[in-house]
């Protein structure tokens, strides 16, 4: 869905009404969790954390205006997806996660190489996503971006 707000604020208030507190719940999970240096930005119409260009100067490498993308939410049409993209750069991380959702959840993980798709609003494992974003310092993410393992496999 493009919401195509300006803030946060305005992004999750524009949200279905069914949508509004888990989204704002993941949001505030994710902002608390996250260790010390990640900013937080609107990215591609998403609630985004990215690593600030004043600790990574060189930015995103397609397009090096922007600060480093790290974490995004967004309310798709049929799930709300968290895309995390230390998953996505860190095997041990990944394979981690999908040994922990089963505790954490009664569905079935429905994720691809970054995206975690919550299609059930009364099952997200808000706990198990504030652990997952305190397993990832900056300048970890730093290491695995720069490292070349953000590259599709």
């Amino acid at each position: 869905m493009d919401y195509n707000a300006p803030t946060v604020a305005d992004y999750l208030n524009q949200l279905p009404v069914e949508r509004q507190e888990p989204m704002r719940r993941l949001y505030e999970t994710i902002r608390a969790s996250l260790p010390t240096g990640f900013g937080q930005t609107m990215s591609y119409n998403m609630l985004s954390f990215v690593v600030p260009k004043s600790i990574y100067p060189p930015g995103y490498h397609v397009k090096t205006e922007e600060p480093l993308l790290f974490l995004s939410l967004a309310s798709q049409k049929n799930f709300i997806a968290l895309y995390h993209m230390g998953l996505y750069g860190s095997k041990e991380l990944f394979s981690w996660f999908q040994e922990e959702y089963p505790k954490h959840s009664k569905r079935k993980l429905d994720m691809g190489k970054s995206c975690i798709r919550f299609k059930y609003m009364d099952d997200i494992p808000y706990q198990l996503i504030a652990e997952l974003c305190t397993k990832i310092t900056v300048e970890a993410y730093i290491q695995i971006y720069e490292s070349g393992r953000l590259r599709p496999s």
